[in-house]
């Protein structure tokens, strides 16, 4: 649960900086750049861990299957949030590309400590 505080603490709190330091400039699309990256990686993690508890050794075929569903469904995100919302793509794209990258790192973090405790 750790690793789930972690990336739902680090995204709000640096959302809401950024959205007092942008103010409407990036709003809302900041909240949406984050949104769909913060619910990727946190069931990803969340995935992960129970799948490391019950059956180590499946964990890989978990994340092959993973990578395949985040890469649909963040592309049908950001679909979504450009074309039927109508977001501006700009921050849109800056903030997305940013939590996904900053909250898949921490993900990656707590996996190597995960996946090292048990060896």
């Amino acid at each position: 649960m750790k690793g789930l505080a972690w990336m739902v603490g680090t995204g709000a709190a640096s959302w809401a900086c950024a959205a007092v330091a942008a103010g409407d400039r990036a709003n809302p699309e900041l909240l949406f750049g984050l949104l769909g990256p913060l619910a990727v990686a946190t069931v990803s993690w969340l995935v992960v861990q129970r799948a490391w508890a019950a059956r180590p050794e499946g964990v890989f075929g978990i994340l092959v299957g993973g990578m395949a569903i985040k890469l649909v469904f963040l592309a049908a995100y950001a679909l979504v949030m450009l074309r039927v919302l109508g977001l501006r793509p700009v921050p849109f794209v800056a903030s997305f590309t940013v939590y996904f990258v900053a909250l898949h790192n921490i993900e990656a973090l707590f996996m190597r400590r995960l996946f090292s405790s048990e060896c």
